[in-house]
Order: C-alpha cells, then sequence, then structure tokens
C-alpha cells in the first residue's frame, strides 16, 4: 500500500483522521517486522530445547522423506473443527495422487461427548460402503490419522492431547493417548483397523508437498487457523532423548500460532486485536494465529467497523443487531470486499445493506469498508512471512539449494494477493541468490493425502 491508497476521496477530514490511525496501526514497517523475526527465532530455540514452552516444537517421530515413486493403496482420516473425512489415497509412483474420500459432518454430540465412536463409526461407513472392510483373514488396513490439536507425540502412533481447541470439547481426554482412544473405539466395533501414524495437519501437508517436490522443506497451513512443519536436524532438537534417526532429521510440528501468546509484547496488538482476544473462548492463547487467520480477520474488522460507527464516522452512527452481533462479518466478506472494482462498489453495499443490514451507506462508507479488509488483510499477510522467514533463517544452508514450501489453507488459496504479499515480505528479509532457491505452492488436501504418506512410511518401517 502507498499513501494514495488509504486517501479516501469525499471523505471528511475526521473520517480520514482516523483512517490515518488505522493506517498506522495496521501496516507495518520492515523494521518492526524484523524485531519480531528475531524474537521469533528465541522462541523457536527455546521450544527445541525445552518442552512446555510457548512455541511448542513437537518432534514429529517422522524422520524420512518419500521419494516420490512409492506406489499403492493408502488409507487416512482427516479431522478438522466441523468435518471428518476418511480417505482412500492412490499413489501413482511418479509423484501423482488420487484420491477417494467420504465427508462427514461432526455433530454437537461428537463435539462434545462421543468424537471417538463417531469417527470410528465413520471409519466402517466408509469401509463397508465400498466393500473394504478387512474381515478376519485379511490383514489389518492400516491408517494415518490427521489430529490437527496440540498433541505431545510419544511415538509415531501415539500422543497425548495438550488441549482442545477450533471449538471441540470432549471431556476426559485431555492427557491421554489420542491414537489409544480411537483404537479403543475401532475395537469395540470389531473393526480390522490400525492406526499406525498420528499425523499433524502441517506435517501431512510438509510430506504430501515433498511427494511431489524432493525439495520440500516447510509445511503450511494458511486457512481458518495457522501452523507450520518442517524438517530439523536432529542435533538442533536439544529436548530429543530418544534414538538417532538415520536420516539425521526430524519433522517439528512448530505449533506457531501461540507465539507471544503469554506475554502479548512483540506481535502489533490494536485495541480492536484486544477486544478480539478478551472476548474469544481462549483469551491470552493463540495470539498469533488470531492476527492472521480466516477465523479471526472478519472480527477484527467488525470491532474496527463498530469503533468508527460509535464516533458515527461510518454509517452515520448507525449499527444492526447483525453487525453488533460477534463473529457476524465472516473473512469472505472481506476478500469478496477486496475484489469489488465497481464504481460506486455496489458487491461492498450488498454486503453492508443486505447482509449486515444497515439501512443506508454512502461511497465513503464502502471506501472504507474495503480500506479495513485491505489492512487486516495486508497486515496477516506480512506477519505470516515472519514465521516463514524466521524457519529459513533456523536452516540457512538450506538456502544453498531449492527450498520448496507447501502451503495450503483459504487464506493462501483465495484472499487476494495473499501469495504475492507474503512472498514479497518472505524476499525483504533474504539475500537475493537466497531467496532465489525459494518457492511456494499451493499443496491442496496436503493433511490427509501427507497422513496416508505417513502411514505407508510407518508401514514400511
Amino acid at each position: 500500500m502507498t499513501a494514495v491508497d488509504y486517501k479516501i476521496a469525499g471523505a471528511t477530514p475526521e473520517q480520514q483522521e482516523a483512517v490515518d490511525m488505522l493506517v498506522k496501526q495496521f501496516l507495518l514497517t520492515d523494521s518492526r517486522l524484523g524485531e519480531i523475526i528475531k524474537e521469533f527465532r528465541r522462541r523457536m530455540e527455546d521450544g527445541l530445547a525445552h518442552d512446555g514452552r510457548v512455541v511448542r516444537m513437537f518432534p514429529s517421530y517422522v524422520t524420512r522423506r518419500p521419494t516420490g515413486s512409492e506406489a499403492g493403496s493408502y488409507y487416512a482420516i482427516d479431522l478438522g473443527g466441523t468435518n471428518l473425512r476418511v480417505l482412500k489415497v492412490t499413489l501413482d509412483g511418479a509423484g501423482g495422487v488420487t484420491t477417494e474420500h467420504q465427508k462427514f459432518s461432526l455433530t454437537e454430540e461428537a463435539k462434545t461427548k462421543t468424537l471417538f465412536d463417531f469417527i470410528a463409526q465413520s471409519i466402517e461407513t466408509f469401509l463397508d460402503d465400498r466393500n473394504l472392510r478387512p474381515t478376519g483373514q485379511d490383514e489389518p488396513i492400516s491408517m494415518g490419522f490427521t489430529f490437527s490439536y496440540p498433541v505431545q507425540q510419544t511415538s509415531i502412533n501415539s500422543g497425548i492431547l495438550s488441549q482442545w481447541t477450533k471449538g471441540l470439547n470432549v471431556p476426559g481426554c485431555v492427557g491421554r493417548d489420542v491414537v489409544r482412544l480411537l483404537q479403543d473405539a475401532l475395537l469395540r466395533l470389531g473393526l480390522r483397523v490400525k492406526i499406525s501414524a498420528l499425523v499433524n495437519d502441517t506435517v501431512g501437508t510438509l510430506l504430501s508437498a515433498a511427494y511431489k517436490n524432493p525439495a520440500a522443506q516447510m509445511g503450511i497451513i494458511f486457512g481458518t487457523g495457522t501452523n507450520a512443519a518442517y524438517y530439523e536436524n536432529i542435533d538442533n532438537i536439544g529436548k530429543w532423548n530418544g534414538p538417532r534417526p538415520e536420516s539425521g532429521e526430524m519433522v517439528v510440528n512448530m505449533e506457531w500460532g501461540a507465539f507471544d501468546s503469554n506475554d502479548f509484547a512483540f506481535l502489533p496488538f490494536t485495541q480492536h486485536d484486544i477486544k478480539l482476544d478478551r472476548k474469544s473462548i481462549n483469551p491470552r492463547k493463540q495470539a498469533y494465529e488470531k492476527m492472521i487467520s480466516g477465523m479471526y480477520l472478519g472480527e477484527i474488522a467488525r470491532n474496527v467497523i463498530l469503533w468508527l460507527a460509535d464516533q458515527r464516522l461510518m454509517f452515520g452512527g448507525c449499527s444492526s443487531e447483525v453487525l453488533n452481533a460477534m463473529w457476524s462479518i465472516d473473512t469472505s466478506y472481506l476478500s469478496n470486499a477486496l475484489e469489488d472494482t465497481s464504481e460506486d462498489l455496489d458487491e461492498i453495499k450488498c454486503i453492508i445493506e443486505k447482509t449486515l443490514s444497515i439501512a443506508e451507506t454512502t461511497l465513503v462508507d464502502r471506501k472504507i469498508f474495503r480500506l479495513i479488509a485491505a489492512l487486516v488483510g495486508e497486515r496477516a499477510a506480512r506477519l505470516s512471512a515472519i514465521g516463514v522467514v524466521a524457519t529459513l533463517g533456523k536452516r540457512p544452508e538450506l538456502l544453498k539449494k531449492a527450498v520448496h514450501i507447501g502451503i495450503d489453507g483459504s487464506m493462501y488459496e483465495f484472499w487476494p494477493n495473499f501469495d504475492k504479499m507474503l512472498s514479497d515480505t518472505v524476499s525483504h528479509f533474504l539475500a537475493p541468490e537466497q531467496f532465489a532457491n525459494v518457492s511456494f505452492g499451493l499443496a491442496k488436501d496436503g493433511s490427509g493425502v501427507g497422513a496416508a504418506i505417513i502411514a505407508m512410511l510407518a508401514s514400511q518401517e
């Protein structure tokens, strides 16, 4: 953004003064980002050395890379916040993948009481519908389990749940092995299925990318939430006390969404971020995630809009029952607003007047709405880059050759220019010859495919 981009034609002096304040709060200089990167690296080092730190840096027990030549059919379960998918993944041996999957919507009972029985029943439905259920004479089916919640892994196929996130809250699970809980549920149904790998979604994204591109070193989710995984030299994982893997490296699940959660000292918090955090279901947790992820950007924008409306600087000081409700602005409204290039900003007019039930808007109102979307999105993309830069800087020797970063998630895929803003910001902090070796690519459906690949690698071992 340049100074011209945030000058609102037709705005009153008071409106422009408020806009200028927002620009100052949301647009971050490279100098400010550089300070955050240094702290991010420090937190990474702390997490690699000790358990229980803010950036958890969980060892994943994944120590191998796919060659891209593996072939065959493998199975996976991918558990998200609202849906469960059961997949059959066929590797064609040339880096290509085809998938067959079935989606199951999590019921409220599953989210709060019967999650693991629900998963087992869904697996049973998938296998029975396709006549794939093993009989007593068959080998058990080996499955990878993508579990997108914080766990302290204790082996490739076991992990202790640290906490629930994303709206799940099943009693009696925190502090227990989630694979054991699922295996017991499968046993109750008499299903010959073995969970051979427990996989975080970012670890799966990395392995999926690595199957297609041997240069893959990082897997990242920029979607409803955010996290990353990368290959780390085993000698750099000070808290690792297991056997040294033959490869000399291990994938680390960073759980980077928690960065700065305890201190609130380094990220650029505004009053609008503080309000969101205070009223969220997990205050003072996932601070980094709340600034860059699709689940939260609409709510940040809503807080900004209400702040302006309260000063009679938008909508003539009016609001609505819809706008007053938390989470009423979906992040997709903001990305749609950025794509509205009509003279009267007709799409934005529809969003505000029809969807948010504001009786009447001016063109200046609509321009300010669009600017808020741009500011929230640009800050998210540039802050997203600091995690990438800090992680690449952790292993600078890799930047002497090609490094590929596989990324999944709606923010990266659908937010206008998110990929370009991310890449441009990363380029500011790497030497030109280093950045020339870095490539980014969409790892669509990486978590589920990656879980099947890891199950395949685990079963080979």
